[in-house]
């Protein structure tokens, strides 16, 4: 098969490139935006896929089949520039689907740096997926709603508490029509748990419990791997971007940044926005009054290899009286990291989960989470169209609900995403409304990780951690220059 051949576009000055950019981000502070591409009725709307790897192929080939035309991809490996060194090919070999875009997508044009893109592109581009490591979602997706785009962003939405805020104002401000990457959120089993907790069918809520069996990644190294030659193929200072500087190794990218708290979140940021998300949705739960942590083997620069947390909630309609609790197990349990492989080496098969207590005779590994009521169970599986639920007597008079929360079309993210764009509905499910408030929760979780057995007490309306005024770092981090924040 012929190579497709890149598609040529003007070159753009670094000069000129700045000042397009000033002038369309350049009033951020006050959330001057361009809301003409948010308004207009679109039914073939083009599409960049930022982030055009690993989870980018996914989101773009998803937002394609939705109808999404593709007009652009970004991404800051140049695929086409692999050399045959065997250093570049240990560096990349896990980004073959870089390659698979680039295929299916032919006429797009690339770029690797977004906020080029963004100046260049300007009314060229209806929409963007941003399917990046997490540091960078928060500057990719402000500059982008900022530009009028509507936005896809992969979780979770951010890196810190204040970018999910700020993404949160600016959805609402520009009426870009937004969807956070937490899949199973469209399927409607997710919806009918939803509308039965609600609904009364385990009582009143006192107790939620999520868990899962990443990380899966390295976590928990104290100092950085040895540094390696950046192969042709890598912009190394944009994949740093916002973040601090480190010198690049293939330990790093393009997988194990989940692994760095410079650049990911965790197991818990990771996986939380998909396995609390049920919970979360059913208690209409944004209210969080504290949290805290268990782990083992956090460091400055990583994640713990596990960790149990509690986020205690101000009571809502379906808690009871004194609010509830939500707790979270992460890891296998005795798991190592060993720096020569840089892997983390299980000790046997079991990771963290609830007691026996919470379970019962379910089987952990069979289910994600579970909510416990006053007269009930419900355990869950975001992956299974089924539920488990143990239930007191006075359920036997239940009175199963209609059906009260829209379902998506096809109970897929990205058609209900589209049918946003289109002006079909009003909003996709998990837009930044409900999930730049989740997001802000499990953040918390992560400061609550880097600062364990201490009992972090949030208020919200000032956004910090009451009497921690060394931990604002933490709730806003600092960029790099060149990098400042769009708003």
């Amino acid at each position: 098969m012929t190579e497709p051949q890149e598609t040529k576009r003007p070159s753009i000055s670094r000069r000129s490139f700045h000042k397009a950019a000033a002038t369309t981000f350049g009033a951020a502070a006050g959330f001057h935006f361009f809301p003409a591409l948010a308004d207009k009725k679109l039914e073939k709307p083009t599409l960049a896929g930022i982030g055009a790897g690993g989870k980018g192929l996914t989101d773009i080939s998803g937002a394609a089949k939705a109808g999404f035309h593709v007009v652009s991809l970004v991404d800051v490996v140049d695929i086409r520039k692999l050399g045959n060194a065997q250093g570049d090919k240990k560096a990349l070999s896990r980004l073959n689907k870089l390659e698979g875009a680039r295929n299916d997508h032919p006429d797009a044009v690339f770029y690797r740096d977004y906020r080029e893109m963004l100046a260049e592109m300007g009314d060229k581009v209806d929409a963007v997926t941003v399917s990046t490591p997490d540091h960078h979602h928060f500057h990719a997706s402000a500059m982008a709603m900022l530009a009028g785009k509507h936005v896809y962003c992969q979780k979770p939405l951010t890196h810190g508490i204040w970018e999910a805020r700020m993404l949160n104002q600016l959805a609402s401000k520009t009426g870009v029509k937004t969807q956070m990457g937490n899949q199973a959120h469209a399927n409607d089993h997710m919806r009918r748990c939803v509308e039965l907790i609600r609904a009364g069918l385990v009582g009143k809520v006192k107790e939620i419990h999520a868990w899962t069996n990443r990380p899966i990644w390295p976590q928990g190294f104290a100092a950085p791997p040895e540094a390696e030659p950046v192969p042709d193929a890598i912009d190394w200072q944009q994949w740093c971007g916002p973040a601090p500087f480190v010198e690049y190794s293939s330990r790093i990218a393009p997988f194990a940044w989940r692994g760095w708290w410079d650049y990911g979140t965790g197991a818990l940021g990771d996986m939380a926005c998909h396995i609390m998300d049920m919970g979360y949705w059913a208690m209409d739960a944004k209210a969080v009054r504290s949290v805290q942590a268990k782990q083992a083997g956090a460091t400055d620069l990583s994640p713990p290899i596990n960790s149990v947390l509690t986020w205690e909630f101000d009571a809502t309609p379906y808690s009871v009286a004194d609010g509830f609790s939500y707790h979270w197990y992460d890891g296998y349990i005795d798991a190592k990291f060993d720096r020569e492989s840089w892997q983390l080496i299980k000790n046997g098969d079991e990771y963290n989960h609830p007691s026996e207590d919470v379970l019962g005779d379910v089987d952990f590994s069979q289910f994600g989470s579970v909510v416990i009521g006053e007269e009930g169970k419900l355990f869950f599986n975001r992956s299974k169209n089924s539920w488990v639920l143990e239930s007191g007597a006075s359920i036997d008079g239940f009175q199963w609900p209609s059906e009260s929360l829209p379902r998506a079309t096809g109970q897929n993210a990205y058609a209900e995403w589209m049918d946003a764009v289109k002006g079909d509905i009003d909003q996709a499910a998990s837009h930044f409304g409900h999930s730049g408030p989740m997001t802000e929760m499990i953040l918390l979780g992560v400061i609550a990780q880097r600062n364990p057995d201490q009992k972090l007490v949030w208020d919200p309306a000032q956004m910090e951690i009451v009497g921690r005024s060394d931990l604002s770092k933490l709730v806003r981090r600092d960029y790099r220059p060149g990098w400042e924040s769009p708003v």
